[in-house]
């Protein structure tokens, strides 16, 4: 488990993170959402020991990270911002990582590398951005460590190789426990893949929520009713979030379980109902704009 609780760190009069607190559970895929500069990667580089904070804890599975060897055998980080030894080969950055990682399978990368198309002979400079991404999140994977910690990941990967990458990732945490925590600008590419996700901005959390939790407790419903007195009758008492109107249909996101809202639109016998899944951008907005913020403001679609 990692655990962060009211981190702080600032570049000269930048605040990059304001009063932090997260918890990462084990074996689930933990997403952190937000523009460039709301505080991503300097969070990551936290928790993986790259720098320290002003102000702050970070532990992981109960143990100190900055200057903690032995907690970092447990973390692989892959930079938005990769480095690769120069004029190294994918075979060359195995080899180095193999020193450093005790469960390091260079074998196995070998063998992906080779899946994925990759010449472990050719010189990483000569790849293109998505081959180089490629080529870090397979020494990633390989590294064999409990904790992945991913900087925009998916970006510069086409939609096959995107979707190759993520079921590598269930299947490492099924196999082995794997907990990645993923960095992104985009709700969208995180939607199907993550367990939690934590919204920042400018520094801080807006919101940390369970996905699973939010679809269940969230509804979005369309109907139409055959008088004022019905929806009036229908909407008593209904949380309501975000509630539009065109003509006679209405789209109403509200707070409920499933069970209680079709009850609750029962008494006002609408002529047309019919509950709608919701989008992990939708919940986001829907989440944001009551505690006073518009994400559609600053997460790019």
């Amino acid at each position: 488990m990692i655990e962060l609780l009211d981190l702080d760190k600032s570049y000269d009069d930048i605040k990059a993170v304001n009063r932090v607190s997260l918890s990462i559970m084990d074996g689930e895929v933990f997403g952190l959402v937000g523009t460039n500069g709301a505080g991503k990667s300097t969070i990551l580089r936290i928790i993986a020991g790259v720098i320290q904070p002003d102000l702050g804890i970070v532990c992981v599975d109960n143990r100190p990270v900055y200057d903690n060897p032995d907690v970092k055998k447990d973390i692989f980080y892959i930079s938005d911002d990769q480095y690769f030894l120069p004029n190294s080969s994918p075979e060359d950055m195995a080899e180095y990582y193999e020193g450093i990682y005790e469960k390091f399978d260079k074998l196995r990368f070998f063998k992906m590398c080779n899946g994925f198309g990759l010449d472990i002979k050719r010189k990483i400079s000569t790849f293109s951005k998505g081959m180089k991404k490629q080529i870090s999140i397979l020494l990633g994977i390989c590294a064999g460590t409990k904790y992945l910690l991913c900087d925009e990941t998916f970006d510069g990967l086409d939609p096959v190789v995107r979707q190759g990458v993520k079921s590598l990732f269930a299947a490492e945490m099924e196999d082995r426990g794997l907990t990645p925590m993923i960095a992104s600008h985009n709700l969208r590419e995180l939607e199907d893949i993550c367990d939690h996700v934590g919204l920042l901005h400018k520094g801080g959390v807006i919101l940390s929520e369970d996905i699973s939790d939010m679809k269940l407790n969230m509804q979005k419903v369309q109907c139409v009713f055959a008088s004022d007195a019905d929806e009036k009758n229908a909407l008593e008492g209904i949380d309501i979030l975000l509630h539009e109107k065109r003509g006679r249909l209405h789209t109403i996101t509200m707070r409920g379980e499933r069970e209680e809202i079709e009850a609750a639109f029962k008494r006002g016998n609408p002529i047309f109902f019919e509950v709608l899944a919701l989008s992990l951008e939708e919940i986001f907005i829907s989440e944001t704009e009551v505690v006073g913020y518009d994400i559609r403001k600053f997460i790019l679609q």
